[in-house]
């Protein structure tokens, strides 16, 4: 059995593709999130992204933010064979908008920043707004598993070097 730092260093990577293939998925098909989590939401990129290259002992990292900083250096970077290693998403359903950051290496979900919720107007209504934000938790926290799930079964198929690859490598390409 592997020690969990050596297996935690090993299988980094993994969160990193992961990253890489979600920001492919929101720009290239996004109603495929649609799909795997059967309700009608959208993922967007955010106003923070950062990529990560090991080039000859070295890492480069690259970080792109600002709310109307463009990704194409991010592409470029893509390009060189860096990885998104955090991401910065805007999820919406309906009226509702949740924005995090999710890191690759340990897929946590830092600056959740959730919808707003009812006013707290009497005592009674604390505990139904607890319970609400509890909810709201949950339901970025499902999300999340479910496409990281759904990533996993792609990842480990034949589609993967047979479909997926070829697919974002003529994304980063155009």
């Amino acid at each position: 059995m592997l020690d969990i730092s050596v297996a935690y260093n090993r299988y980094k990577f993994v969160g990193y593709e992961f990253l890489t293939w979600l920001w492919f998925v929101i720009e290239h098909d996004p109603a495929q999130l649609n799909r795997v989590i059967q309700e009608n939401i959208n993922f967007t990129v955010g106003n923070r992204i950062m990529l990560q290259n090991a080039v000859h002992d070295a890492v480069e990292t690259i970080t792109i933010k600002g709310d109307d900083a463009g990704l194409e250096e991010g592409i470029l970077a893509l390009k060189k064979g860096a990885l998104v290693t955090e991401i910065h998403l805007r999820v919406t359903e309906e009226e509702n908008e949740w924005q995090l950051t999710l890191k690759g290496e340990n897929l946590n979900i830092s600056n959740l920043k959730l919808p707003e919720s009812g006013q707290i107007e009497t005592k009674d209504d604390v505990e139904g707004a607890v319970l609400e934000k509890f909810f709201l938790y949950e339901k970025i926290m499902v999300w999340v598993d479910a496409i990281y799930c759904y990533f996993i079964k792609i990842r480990l198929s034949p589609e993967w070097n047979d479909v997926v690859v070829p697919q974002i490598k003529k994304w980063i390409l155009q």
